[in-house]
């Protein structure tokens, strides 16, 4: 590979970015697609088409073959709230290939007996968060119940277009929840995307039945994103 190329492959992969290499079969010259890159024809509806499942392979478009090396980060979950389903959610979440960090500034929750073997994090979202910040690959699941530790990273998550936004509460709890958030500026189409009340509609009850359901409408949310990151 060119080493030019080479190089911005690898920029790319360190900041979290989706590229595609793609290799005209033919020639063998190589180029690098990026997410946001506009390519016409079936060799762009191809490239979409990588992005949007992660899979490597080759392609005919335009009358010639290439092949189409994807690299898409893997996924992230961020919990706000070391709460019990917090404690289900985590290990799922990882056993499902999910990078997970819970976060929680109350210490009393946030307690390495209760949450052993995954990234905790026992500070503010807003000061958690600066190392890692949310990305397009990111789902943010908010379950405190505390709009002092939800709302900023709800804001973030959808300003950065997590692939995944989800928060804990009922219909009442929501729409109050909704109205802090448009005196901050969020537009109604990002409200939207928030799933609230959170998880699929199983009839979860339990801790762990609820994490389920969040994990299940996480994972529906990753396969069908729209790569360029707008949910």
């Amino acid at each position: 590979m060119d080493p030019h190329l080479l190089k911005k492959l690898n920029a790319a992969r360190r900041a979290r970015q989706a590229v595609v290499l793609v290799t005209d079969l033919e020639d063998g010259r190589d180029r690098l697609a990026m997410i946001d890159d506009t390519v016409a024809g079936d060799l762009g509806a191809a490239i979409l088409k990588a992005f949007a499942t992660g899979k490597s392979g080759s392609v005919e478009a335009e009358g010639r073959r290439f092949f189409l090396n994807v690299h898409v980060p893997s996924p992230r979950m961020v919990i706000i709230g070391a709460v019990h389903i917090s404690q289900a959610l985590a290990p799922m979440a990882a056993t499902a290939g999910f990078d997970v960090r819970v976060i929680d500034p109350r210490t009393a929750f946030a307690s390495d007996e209760r949450f052993e073997g995954i990234d905790l994090v026992a500070d503010w979202p807003e000061d958690a968060l600066k190392d890692r910040p949310i990305d397009a690959f990111t789902a943010l699941v908010a379950v405190t119940h505390d709009p002092k530790i939800d709302d900023w990273p709800l804001i973030s998550a959808l300003n950065t277009g997590a692939f995944y936004v989800g928060a804990l509460g009922s219909r009442k709890t929501h729409a109050r929840r909704v109205e802090r958030l448009q005196a901050e500026g969020v537009s109604d189409a990002d409200l939207a995307r928030i799933a609230a009340p959170i998880g699929l509609a199983i009839g979860a009850q339990s801790p762990a039945e609820i994490a389920v359901a969040i994990l299940a409408q996480a994972i529906s949310a990753l396969r069908q994103a729209d790569p360029s990151g707008g949910g």
